[in-house]
């Protein structure tokens, strides 16, 4: 009989049997990240398994956010056609720096915002640990100096855009992003990215000149016209991005809105490209630049006017995706209207790319 009182007892004690009894310490209980551990200020973010090299990879691109990659290039190739030359040396090492200074200025963002995102948005890289700070501020670091060296190499106008541009993405994540200036910090980096390419383009020796410009060689400021536009439209992408974690706002949506038809309009009565005044754009240009600026309106307008209707987070972060989307078709049709619809119809080719891209990794 004592042996069986003795089984019982043992039988009906947890800790004797090592098991954790419950209450708060149980394994379900949630577990919050400080964002000491985010800022480096003491802690360390938990890591309980070391990802695999494509768990890493996916983690890059969403810090990268390489959907949105696709919306570079084509500012590279409106400045060139602004400036009434062909594609060259000089335009691919602009698409070049743009690429890197761009995904630069994606890592500063996230390495800036670590602290924020831990609240506001947990799933993204550093705060959920798949990438760590000191990572993210280096690769921005990296990015940028390969950036300023690959507009070196276009030559000393390039490089003193270049630098401008470095200096704007700098200064917006560090601390414009959350100032009135915000959206004119990025309209201004979108509209210094159209002139590099132009600058680029534009050096001795780049690129040779088309026939319809060969008695004259326009200045890189004659891309200035198509800055603005890509400028004016970043402007309200960004206005409209504030709102994206909370949502909530009408105005900004509803401004966007007219702001894109406003710009639609402007495109289609564009004048002649630089040195044309007296060119009649071909049947086959006013169709490709009708067609572009369409789709520039419809990538964009649609989720905004979702947007304004229900100015939820989702709606409103659709809205900003769309208005980073509808940059390629925009650049597609400056170019056109500049006279070189060769380079809207590539920079339209990056269409699809784009948007199967986006499917797996969010552009915002």
């Amino acid at each position: 009989m004592r042996v069986l009182r003795l089984l019982a007892a043992v039988t009906a004690s947890p800790r004797l049997l090592g098991a954790r009894p419950p209450g708060p310490a149980s394994p379900a209980a949630p577990v919050r990240v400080s964002p000491d551990s985010l800022s480096g200020a003491g802690g360390t973010a938990p890591a309980p398994d070391r990802p695999g090299p494509r768990a890493r990879l996916r983690a890059w691109a969403e810090l990268l956010r390489v959907s949105a990659l696709f919306t570079v290039p084509g500012d590279a190739l409106a400045g060139a056609a602004s400036v009434g030359r062909r594609p060259g040396r000089g335009t691919a090492l602009a698409v070049g720096a743009s690429l890197c200074l761009y995904e630069a200025g994606m890592a500063l963002n996230d390495w800036a915002d670590r602290e924020e995102d831990a609240v506001d948005r947990p799933h993204r890289p550093i705060p959920s640990g798949r990438v760590t700070p000191g990572a993210a501020l280096a690769a921005a670091a990296t990015l940028t100096a390969a950036g300023l060296a690959l507009a070196a190499r276009a030559g000393r106008p390039a490089l003193a855009v270049a630098s401008g541009l470095a200096a704007t993405v700098w200064a917006y994540d560090l601390h414009l992003k959350h100032t009135k200036l915000g959206p004119a910090a990025m309209a201004s980096a979108r509209a210094l990215d159209v002139v590099l390419g132009a600058a680029a383009t534009a050096a001795p020796s780049t690129a040779p000149p088309a026939p319809r410009t060969a008695a004259a060689r326009p200045a890189p400021s004659s891309a200035l016209p198509a800055a603005l536009a890509l400028g004016a439209h970043t402007y309200a992408v960004t206005a409209v991005s504030r709102h994206e974690a909370r949502g909530g706002s009408t105005a900004a949506p509803l401004a966007a809105l007219a702001g894109a038809a406003a710009l639609a309009g402007s495109v289609l009565r564009g004048g002649p490209a630089p040195g044309e005044s007296s060119r009649t754009p071909a049947a086959t240009e006013g169709l490709l630049l009708t067609a572009f600026t369409g789709a520039y309106l419809r990538t964009s307008a649609v989720p905004l006017l979702h947007a304004a209707l229900n100015p939820s987070p989702p709606l409103t972060q659709r809205a900003v995706g769309g208005g980073i989307r509808a940059m390629i078709p925009l650049q597609a049709a400056l170019a056109t209207r500049a006279g070189a619809p060769l380079n809207g119809l590539a920079v339209m080719g990056l269409v699809p790319l784009a948007r199967a891209l986006a499917r797996k990794v969010s552009p915002t």
